[in-house]
């Protein structure tokens, strides 16, 4: 049998080691193949792996024998998911091995802008020492209200953070979880994106991207919030229009912005909308290593092994994640 697994740059020693131990030969791809290359690739292919590349229903209908498409992480936006379904190739993503460390990395960004981590020791790094003047003040968490955008398991493993750990009062603006499951996560539920905004001191993105999430944080948005506010995003880039994230930061309209993903990826110092953001003491551009923790990745191995057992033995493959596009599949699938 023959996998493909696009994006190598990504280091996975131990899903490879695991499909070739299983007598499969495995071909890796860089992260920019070529459509043609990958359409050549994965045209005899049993089993297709990606992560960040786009796999398109063109790519999706040259395959003859694709047993399924494993996304080896959570986001499923760039696979064509309906091409793959009316080819009866199911499409399996990895949904839950990073919850608790995404959150941790969330929450480790928003406590570095609050106390100006990078720009204090950047100064320490260049003058060996720093007096207690103004320009150094940070802000509590402790007090200060939290506005979370999405309350799914990530969401609410940051309110756990910074509500039951810092005592900050957390708000949550999400239309698809109810008041009482979110009171029981130590959440107030907010219907009014706008007035959340307004209210908080740190906002946290943690929601998918579909059609009605995309730019979810624009000019209004950005407008609404306070000029002490903090802004973090961890979970997809095109939740933000960035380029009104752009002028917002450079007209100082914002305290602090922390990223970690990106609506083009790879970031890049000259040429990518964000490139003006590199260099400020108040942005911190993180390379989209949220999820990278030795634990997690081991947690992602398993994963994603246990699935790609599953197709190549032609068994039904389990889906744990509730995202309606995967629920949606009615072949070679067991939903838990």
């Amino acid at each position: 049998m023959k996998a493909v697994r696009t994006d190598q740059e990504l280091e996975c020693p131990e899903i490879d080691a695991g499909l070739r131990a299983r007598g499969v030969e495995l071909v890796t791809l860089p992260e920019g193949v070529s459509p043609d290359r990958l359409m050549r690739e994965v045209a005899d292919a049993d089993l297709l792996l990606t992560c960040y590349t786009p796999i398109t229903g063109g790519i999706i209908a040259q395959t003859t024998r694709l047993k399924g498409i494993v996304k080896y992480g959570v986001g499923i936006d760039a696979i064509d998911i309906p091409a793959a379904m009316a080819r009866g190739i199911p499409v399996v993503n990895v949904p839950d091995y990073a919850e608790e460390t995404v959150a941790e990395a969330a929450f480790a960004l928003m406590i570095a802008l609050a106390r100006r981590l990078p720009e204090i020791g950047q100064a320490v790094e260049r003058e060996g020492w720093i007096w207690p003047e103004r320009r150094w003040l940070g802000h509590d968490i402790a007090g200060a209200t939290v506005g979370l955008v999405g309350t799914g398991r990530i969401g609410r493993s940051m309110a756990r953070m910074a509500g039951a750990g810092f005592r900050a009062r957390i708000l949550g603006y999400d239309p698809h979880v109810d008041a009482s499951v979110m009171a029981g996560c130590g959440i107030e539920k907010v219907d009014d994106l706008h007035a959340m905004l307004r209210q908080s001191d740190f906002v946290s993105l943690h929601t998918i991207l579909n059609a009605s999430t995309r730019h979810l944080i624009g000019r209004a948005e950005l407008a609404c919030m306070k000029s002490t506010a903090v802004l973090v995003n961890v979970s997809r880039g095109a939740l933000i229009d960035e380029a009104a994230l752009v002028e917002a930061v450079l007209a100082g309209r914002l305290e602090g912005v922390a990223l970690d993903v990106y609506g083009q990826e790879p970031l890049a110092r000259e040429g990518h909308p964000l490139s003006a953001l590199f260099g400020r003491p108040d942005v911190i551009l993180f390379p989209h290593l949220a999820f990278f923790t030795s634990e997690a990745m081991q947690r992602l191995s398993q994963e994603t092994l246990a699935r790609c057992f599953e197709l190549l033995e032609s068994r039904p493959v389990t889906i744990r994640s509730h995202d309606p596009r995967l629920r949606a599949q009615a072949r070679n699938v067991l939903f838990v």
